[in-house]
């Protein structure tokens, strides 16, 4: 058993989110996550908490994967 993964999800699309988690149940026995639609809500994830792993859609209407790398 591995420890549990903590990870912010930026995304815009429920979903979306939704396959992402499942993809991850596959190698973790337990996620706990955050999702968050943009970049603002992100940044604000940011800096209060720690995580394993930031994962970004790369193209939303006003966030981008890029933009979420350069934070």
């Amino acid at each position: 058993m591995n420890k549990p993964l903590r990870a912010l999800i930026v995304e815009d699309c429920e979903p979306d989110t939704d396959l992402l988690l499942a993809e991850l149940a596959q190698a973790w026995d337990e996620v706990t996550y955050e999702r968050r639609p943009d970049g603002q809500a992100m940044k604000a994830q940011l800096s209060g908490r720690r995580w394993d792993v930031v994962l970004s859609d790369y193209s939303m209407p006003q966030f981008s994967g890029p933009a979420a790398s350069r934070r």
